[in-house]
């Protein structure tokens, strides 16, 4: 069965997502008019409005309009949403769980490079690379960097992952191959998990005050909102490095700058509260502070791993098939 599908998306979104090869496949599996895009579907002109009627899936990505009980009035075919992104809390409404409808996310194809940049910046911190680099651009000449760099490396260093999210599980397992020794806080995960995942459970506290570097990978929820605030930020250890990828809010910003303006800790940071920091925010020029402007995610070439993963749902769904990733409704107070 080829199900009719129409785009859902922001402007400009669909190029980025769908190359050649994913908008050929894409026609192949769907019956759909692949540049017809919506931005808009509240108020929508005569072609998206016919599109919506018509359309049995929606294939969505970052922008989708929210899907209202009123869309939903305009869409009496529609039974799916394939998400080929990560998060669907912007757009999947309780209308469409209220209604029945089916949601796939492409947040596993979409946790990888976010564990790629968390890898990455977790090796960097326990190397000191940051701290390195910024002295060596002032300094423009020799220095016993054996000697200031004494306390650097990642033998045998301790990372604590706050959060076993999908990131967070995929992050621990880049980490297997070094002799790093891994902490975990999830109150979601049990003794018998964590072994299995090869990470010891502590509480939060422990694992701030026993951890060379934590690295955050817990949802946006209510119940998270400055996870790590004044007292977890003061039981790091000196010279310990703060890695945020998942959401601005989890972290008590003031507290953080208060702590990398002593010079205390350093921070990777790629999200912060606001999503986009004043222009006089000390985070811009802090010298142990890599700031970031969420680039974590999905980017370039990376979007196209998303397509395939949203085209594999659809395709299951025109087989008959249950989705690979489907999203529930109850799962979404503990999740992305």
């Amino acid at each position: 069965m080829r199900p009719t599908v129409l785009l859902a998306m922001g402007p400009d979104i669909a190029d980025r997502l769908l190359g050649e090869t994913q908008r050929t496949r894409l026609e192949r599996l769907a019956r759909t008019d692949s540049r017809l895009v919506a931005h808009e579907l509240a108020a929508p002109g005569p072609r998206i409005a016919a599109a919506l009627a018509g359309a049995e899936v929606l294939l969505t990505c970052w922008g989708a309009p929210p899907l209202t009980a009123e869309v939903l009035a305009a869409a009496p075919r529609l039974r799916a949403v394939v998400h080929a992104a990560g998060s669907v809390k912007e757009h999947v409404t309780e209308a469409c769980w209220e209604r029945g409808i089916a949601v796939s996310s492409a947040a596993a194809a979409n946790a990888l490079p976010v564990a790629e940049y968390t890898l990455a910046a977790i090796l960097f911190a326990n190397k000191r690379v940051l701290h390195a680099a910024h002295h060596y651009r002032t300094l423009r000449g020799p220095h016993d960097w054996l000697r200031a760099l004494d306390g650097a490396g990642n033998h045998g260093r301790t990372v604590g992952i706050v959060g076993a999210s999908r990131i967070g599980r995929r992050v621990i397992e880049l980490l297997r191959p070094f002799a790093l020794r891994v902490l975990l806080y999830d109150p979601y995960v049990d003794e018998a998990e964590a072994e299995r995942m090869g990470v010891r459970r502590v509480p939060l506290a422990e694992l701030c005050a026993g951890s060379d570097v934590v690295s955050v990978h817990a949802p946006e929820v209510p119940a998270t909102r400055h996870l790590i605030g004044a007292r977890e930020l003061a039981l790091m250890p000196d010279g310990a490095t703060l890695v945020n990828t998942s959401r601005g809010s989890l972290v008590d910003e003031a507290a953080l700058i208060a702590e990398l303006s002593g010079g205390r800790l350093a921070a990777v940071l790629d999200v912060t509260e606001p999503e986009l920091p004043a222009a006089d925010s000390p985070l811009y020029v802090l010298p142990n502070v890599l700031l970031t402007p969420h680039i974590a995610g999905s980017l370039g070439n990376e979007l196209h791993r998303m397509a395939d993963h949203a085209l594999d749902e659809l395709e299951r769904y025109g087989k008959g098939l249950p989705f690979a990733d489907p999203v529930r409704r109850e799962g979404l107070g503990h999740s992305a």
